[in-house]
């Protein structure tokens, strides 16, 4: 079996997933889990349309979780790789940085379209809230300032705006590889919808043109997802790019054999940069991780002295036969 087998603390304690659903607060985003749990518990292999797929290296690496502010560049490093994104600009020349839940949402459905279409022209329909339904999102929330369709005008432009660069070191600084990929996300586009009436269809196309560099890097090694699982954690950053993680992991661990022991602190600097406070990042990944099983019901996840054990199980979405 291995030595990861020795490790029999659950995360969360004993955990388990009814313990886990009977955790969570009432509340819609925990009906979210609870519904989506049940569907792929019932139906495990998603149909086509509930499938979805995110580049490897935003998977090892991801975007920020809360807007950086003023600075140049976000930066994020794990082991070799490095991922920087340099922000479009607004009117007023301040930077604008994709953060948050949307612009990862936005990954999977241009990485999902680019491989469904083999196009790096996408279309993005005639309506905001057709769009909206298309990642997962809300439309009853209408057009104000705090709605979904505001919250997705404003990441859209964060996202397809920004160049996203990609470092590979090998070795030290005087001695190695060095590798690098600038990529700029979606250079050209247009959006003629009506934002004030978000239902209302349009005469004229709303689309977006992939940056030939990006289109070629998202379909390399795509990694598969679950959109229900998606749709169901989509209101956490961290919860989402954990999601993700542990897909790629349990297939890696599972494609090798044996189990591997992932440190908090290490977990940190991939993920969870945007956490000063190390014992809070723990605390919230158990937190993500617990709704994470009842979503992904075979991840096998120990909790071990200064992290967990990730070990071989049933991937979120088996391979087609």
């Amino acid at each position: 079996m291995g030595k990861f087998s020795e490790h029999k603390q659950k995360i969360g304690g004993g955990f388990s997933p009814v313990s886990a659903a009977l955790s969570l607060q009432t509340s819609p985003a925990a009906g979210r889990i609870i519904e989506a749990s049940a569907d792929i518990r019932e139906n495990p292999n998603p149909c086509d349309e509930e499938k979805s797929f995110l580049t490897k290296y935003l998977v090892q690496v991801t975007l920020p979780h809360r807007n950086p502010g003023k600075v140049p560049a976000f930066r994020r490093t794990n082991g070799n790789l490095t991922l920087t994104v340099q922000p479009g600009l607004s009117d007023t020349l301040e930077p604008l940085y994709p953060y948050g839940t949307v612009p990862r949402l936005l990954m999977y459905w241009i990485t999902r379209e680019a491989l469904r279409q083999k196009s790096r022209k996408l279309e993005l329909g005639d309506s905001v809230n057709g769009f909206l339904r298309d990642l997962g999102m809300s439309v009853a929330t209408g057009g104000g300032r705090r709605s979904d369709a505001r919250r997705l005008r404003d990441q859209m432009e964060r996202l397809f705006r920004a160049r996203i660069s990609i470092d590979v070191k090998n070795g030290n600084e005087n001695r190695g590889g060095h590798a690098w990929h600038d990529m700029q996300v979606a250079p050209k586009g247009v959006t003629w919808w009506d934002h004030k009436q978000p239902d209302q269809g349009c005469l004229f196309e709303s689309w977006i043109e992939l940056g030939e560099d990006f289109y070629e890097a998202i379909l390399a090694d795509p990694v598969p997802v679950d959109m229900r699982a998606l749709a169901a954690l989509k209101r956490s950053p961290l919860a989402l790019d954990l999601y993700a993680w542990a897909t790629y992991q349990t297939f890696i661990v599972t494609r090798n054999g044996k189990g591997r022991k992932v440190p908090w602190r290490g977990l940190q600097a991939q993920l969870g940069a945007d956490y000063s406070d190390h014992d809070n990042f723990r605390k919230k990944s158990i937190e993500a991780l617990k709704k994470i099983k009842l979503v992904f019901p075979g991840l096998n996840i120990v909790e071990s002295s200064g992290g967990f054990w990730i070990n071989p199980s049933r991937p979120a979405i088996l391979p087609k036969e």
